[in-house]
């Protein structure tokens, strides 16, 4: 390294007294022979240049060598003492980002309805409004290994207003150790899956979705998902104590994808020991009936190349309500029961065409008799959607409804 200093330094030197000789000097050497003394002194520095450079990258290795050597001889235990130092320095909220998880949901809708009524004296109605008709803020929270909590707040207008806990509960899970889980809170029991590619609820959910509070213990694996679910209903039989005595039982099983790959098929059924704790049904009740009626439940969801879906569910009571235990029963004893059958196709990236026949019985002008329609669903952006839909319903007594809805929706 002096080497090279004390050769640039001469150099230099030399370049300082070719440019102050006097007058004679100067004319005793050509223009010619300078620029080409000055060229050779380019090339010298240039070649000292990457000499240095290659000098310094070597020392760099050397020294790199060394700490990898010091590394090395610290032996296994050092260096787990150092680690352990380093995840105690860890700030609260960076510990906090990598165990909370949030997620939501905001919609938007436009829609009008118009009315036909089957009594000639009775007018004909037409409405429309443009509501925020959800809003959902979803907290996951990863305790420790086997342990997780999950709160989901629900707001919805007219609805829910001002904030509603729609869903908070505890799970324990085997994960790598035994196929099990165990989840304790308010949740939506598993009794249907009410999948839907339109805007409104699908018949089913209306009469059979139940929201309690629950403990809910299963088995899974990549085939079956097997739970059963006990919770204290909201509407129990005439003259019966107040207690834990309504129950859910369920099984899923979905087609492993490496046996058909471009196939994908879910199917199941469920039993729920009293349907009238359903969300929908529950509201048309005065709170006690004369026997529990038992529910059913079975869906199949089939998907080919996430190009075309199938979606078919059922959901129905079992056996009769006594009349006038349900405000739409018109007197008259009723099994309520609904399906559902929509087909979906994905023809271009981001654009979902989809059309839906339901149907329901006993069900009076709670809901319609028979039902169909489509819609369409675009994603404009990354998260964000915007959906038409039109529904053609039919009720019982002759009414006729025709809707149509438009939503933006976004989610993260």
């Amino acid at each position: 390294m002096k080497r090279i200093v004390n050769t640039i330094v001469f150099s230099l030197m030399l370049l300082f007294c070719a440019m102050s000789a006097g007058p004679s000097s100067a004319a005793d050497v050509s223009t010619a022979q300078l620029m080409e003394e000055l060229e050779a002194m380019q090339r010298r520095v240039q070649q000292l240049e990457e000499q240095l450079q290659r000098t310094a990258a070597a020392d760099e290795v050397q020294k790199d060598s060394g700490r990898a050597a010091s590394v090395k001889e610290e032996g296994l235990p050092e260096r787990i003492r150092k680690i352990e130092e380093q995840l105690k320095e860890k700030t609260l909220p960076d510990t906090l980002t990598k165990r909370v998880t949030l997620s939501g949901l905001i919609e938007a809708e436009a829609g009008y309805e118009k009315i036909r009524y089957a009594d000639p004296a009775q007018a004909d109605e037409d409405s429309s409004d443009i509501i925020l008709s959800t809003v959902e803020l979803g907290v996951d929270v990863d305790i420790a290994k086997h342990v997780s909590g999950h709160v989901l707040f629900l707001w919805e207008e007219d609805d829910t207003e001002p904030v509603d806990m729609d869903e908070g509960f505890i799970t324990l899970d085997g994960e790598d150790v035994v196929p099990l889980y165990l989840t304790a809170g308010k949740m939506y029991v598993p009794f249907g899956t009410y999948g839907t590619f339109f805007i409104s609820d699908p018949l089913t959910l209306e009469i059979g979705e139940t929201r309690e509070s629950a403990v809910r213990a299963g088995f899974y694996n990549e085939l079956l998902d097997v739970s059963a679910a006990v919770f204290n209903g909201d509407v129990g039989k005439i003259g019966d104590d107040d207690y834990i005595d309504s129950f859910v039982g369920s099984i899923a099983f979905s087609l492993p994808e490496e046996l058909v790959p471009d196939l994908g098929l879910t199917a199941g059924a469920a039993y729920l020991s009293n349907i009238a704790d359903s969300d929908g049904l529950e509201g048309e009740t005065s709170g006690e009936i004369q026997d529990e009626i038992g529910g059913l439940g079975a869906f199949l969801s089939l998907a080919y190349r996430e190009r075309a879906f199938l979606q078919c569910e059922y959901v129905g009571a079992l056996d009769h309500f006594e009349a006038g235990e349900l405000s739409f029963d018109e007197g008259r004893a009723a099994k309520p029961r609904a399906w559902n059958l929509e087909l979906a196709l994905v023809p271009v990236a981001d654009l979902t065409v989809a059309v839906k026949y339901e149907a329901s019985r006993d069900l009076g002008a709670f809901q319609p008799e028979e039902q169909y329609g489509a819609a369409v669903t675009y994603g404009l952006f990354a998260n964000t959607a915007i959906s038409f839909e039109y529904l053609r319903g039919e009720h019982e007594n002759g009414d006729r409804r025709d809707l149509l809805t438009t939503q933006l929706a976004i989610e993260f």
